[in-house]
């Protein structure tokens, strides 16, 4: 298949972008750059657009004709979310909109959609299901629902398959060191609490430690982005023409932030300093998935998202591979 991967420069869709070329896909990638990086476009094509820009993407479209579309053109921080809402709401829901009109200029049935647990909120017990309430607390996750009811109503009218994948806390790097998380700024626990073990900020700051958890810090379900784009592939077979479905994609394990500082400790043999800091506005205490559909429908079953794999497929990405591939 040739597959389109609008944000297929960034963090997720360029590691979903190897995991298509090794099963045999061609993707191009589609990115603005503006959070996405022109060195992790490496498996195919990359056309520097804008999502929200549809004639440039009816080009592209008519220049590769995809076969399928994996969306993961988004903004993605909730705090930012909170702060800036309407640009939140034109780059992912405007964004949606100039895509699918797109796909359907161009007769492309298939898409793939990178949506989140954030959709969720604080949900009414724990591991959450895909039944679960969706009442986002942020804007963020209500701009990721609007995208998912989006592609509901685009399904039942114009015969798209479509699948969403509400993933929770994306976290590692690729094991054989082609890519990596590289935010600028980096607001991801797993490499922040990284950057203060390497030296590269003095602390790390924990966002509240009064939550009504086992050890007062949140917790969250991380699961290795090499899984997560393995994940993205089979979904590829499960889009059906006028069907919508949607997959939770975890481990069924939270660890809590304190958990991870004290692991990477640990692992890197490294003094981390901690400071306590106020809770941030629309953090749940917990995040933990039940990707039970995930393993039954897709087939897929998370393989190196155990937590002392994601941080060392991280810490090696910082201290090993990171200078070698963007050369800083």
């Amino acid at each position: 298949m040739r597959v389109l991967v609008p944000g297929g420069a960034g963090y997720i869709g360029s590691h979903t972008c190897k995991a298509l070329a090794l099963a045999g896909h061609t993707p191009i990638a589609y990115d603005n750059l503006r959070t996405g990086h022109r060195w992790a476009a490496k498996w195919g094509p990359l056309e520097i657009g804008d999502i929200n820009d549809t004639a440039m993407l009816n080009d592209v479209m008519r220049r590769h004709k995809p076969d399928a579309v994996i969306n993961f053109a988004a903004l993605a921080y909730v705090g930012e979310s909170n702060n800036e809402p309407t640009l939140y709401y034109r780059t992912n829901v405007a964004g949606m909109v100039s895509l699918l009109e797109a796909m359907c200029s161009n007769d492309v049935g298939s898409i793939v959609f990178s949506s989140s647990c954030a959709t969720y909120g604080v949900p009414a017990r724990l591991p959450i299901v895909e039944a679960e309430q969706q009442e986002p607390i942020n804007p963020y996750g209500r701009s990721k629902l609007m995208g998912e009811m989006i592609l509901r109503d685009a399904c039942a009218a114009h015969g798209l398959g479509a699948v969403a994948l509400r993933y929770f806390n994306a976290a590692g790097a690729d094991p054989d060191g082609d890519c990596g998380e590289e935010h600028d700024p980096e607001t991801h626990l797993i490499p922040l609490v990284l950057q203060a073990a390497a030296g590269m900020r003095p602390d790390i700051a924990v966002f509240g430690s009064d939550y009504d958890t086992k050890d007062g810090t949140c917790i969250r379900d991380y699961v290795h982005v090499t899984d997560l784009a393995s994940a993205h592939v089979a979904a590829l077979s499960a889009c059906r023409p006028g069907k919508f479905a949607a997959y939770n994609l975890g481990t069924g394990t939270g660890s809590s932030i304190s958990q991870v500082i004290t692991r990477a400790r640990e692992i890197t043999g490294k003094q981390i300093s901690v400071m306590t800091a106020a809770r941030r506005p629309g953090d749940p205490p917990a995040l933990v998935a039940d990707a039970a559909r995930a393993r039954a429908e897709l087939k897929w079953a998370p393989s190196h998202s155990d937590p002392d794999s994601i941080i060392q497929s991280a810490w090696l990405w910082m201290t090993a591979h990171r200078k070698s591939v963007i050369g800083r």
